[in-house]
């Protein structure tokens, strides 16, 4: 069997998710040799693969598996990639705790590896200051505390993946398939990277995770009047009401709801309307059988056509193509 070629760390800490690990792990580890054995070829390993922690410690993910690391970060001296898995426990908690492991990062990155942060790891990768001024992803439901907590960066929720200057981020938790994947056709190019997803059976298509997200985030503020406007607007998704009415109900004027509820919310009450509605309908186009044209009149609209734009433009897909991926019914 041929030497590897290229190395791939990844940072281990408690409460990260193990399939992040474990799962990252397993497909660079296979890459030039899941396919390959398929076929009856000679197996043409690509990459070493390594799990770090804090001194070589053991630690505990957020599903209670006790990982065995075999190297301290503190000892790795060169690697090409440097994952850092998704959060999968308490946030604030993890980057309290993980503070230690910011130098590795940094050092690491500073002789010429390639940083990768998976979902929510990319508040970790934050917290060194390495994705100041660069685009960046994270899980969607965290976008908003992401936003707050690290405004000079250039925070793009709607994608899978980013790569900025060698610094990589992906979206929701099981989001490292596209990473890694990504990041094995970086490295190797389009035809192993090609290999392996098809031999792990891997879904690679996916370069938006707008498909998956929900509306209902955007309350990381304190304008209680803001937060009544979202309620009513939660509550009443199908109504005509118009914003003019909805400012004077809540005794402001159209001009001055709008520039509150942007700075609170970052969009506007008709976009938050809007993304309300899609969502709905998206939750009835999982559950129901519900013919379109009654559909769209159940969320608020009445053209067929406008709101199929609309739809795709928002998730990625049609109505329809949506109703087959995911109907449960």
């Amino acid at each position: 069997m041929n030497s590897t070629k290229f190395t791939v760390t990844v940072l281990g800490f408690d409460q990260a998710l193990a399939s992040a690990i474990t799962g990252a792990l397993d497909v660079f580890a296979f890459a030039g040799i899941s396919w390959q054995r398929i076929h009856k070829l000679s197996p043409s390993p690509q990459f070493k693969v390594q799990l770090a922690s804090h001194h070589g410690q053991p630690f505990m993910c957020s599903n209670q598996i006790i990982l065995q690391p075999n190297i301290a970060i503190e000892d790795v001296s060169h690697t090409d990639i440097l994952l850092i898995p998704t959060i999968g426990g308490n946030i604030d908690e993890v980057l309290r705790d993980t503070q230690p492991l910011l130098v590795h990062i940094k050092r690491l990155q500073k002789v010429g590896a390639d940083i990768a942060a998976n979902c929510t790891g990319t508040f970790l990768l934050a917290q060194t200051g390495l994705l100041t001024n660069k685009t960046a992803t994270t899980h969607w439901g965290y976008a908003d505390k992401f936003k707050s907590m690290y405004p000079d960066v250039n925070l793009q929720p709607d994608k899978m993946v980013t790569e900025d200057n060698a610094v990589y981020c992906a979206g929701g938790g099981m989001a490292w398939i596209d990473l890694s994947t990504l990041l094995i056709e970086r490295y190797c190019g389009h035809q192993i990277a090609s290999d392996t997803a098809k031999s792990h059976v891997l879904d690679v298509s996916r370069t938006s995770q707008t498909i998956y997200a929900s509306s209902r985030q955007r309350r990381l503020h304190a304008d209680k009047d803001i937060m009544e406007i979202q309620s009513y607007l939660e509550k009443n998704v199908h109504s005509k009401t118009t914003l003019a009415e909805l400012a004077k109900k809540h005794n402001m004027t159209e001009r001055t709801m709008i520039r509150r509820f942007k700075n609170a919310c970052d969009i506007t009450p008709g976009q938050y309307l809007q993304a309300l509605r899609i969502e709905q309908a998206r939750k009835l186009l999982e559950t129901s059988t519900m013919p379109l044209e009654n559909l769209i009149n159940a969320v608020g609209y009445e053209d067929l056509s406008s709101f199929t734009r609309l739809f795709k433009k928002t998730t990625g897909l049609s109505p329809s193509q949506y109703r087959i991926k995911f109907n449960r019914s």
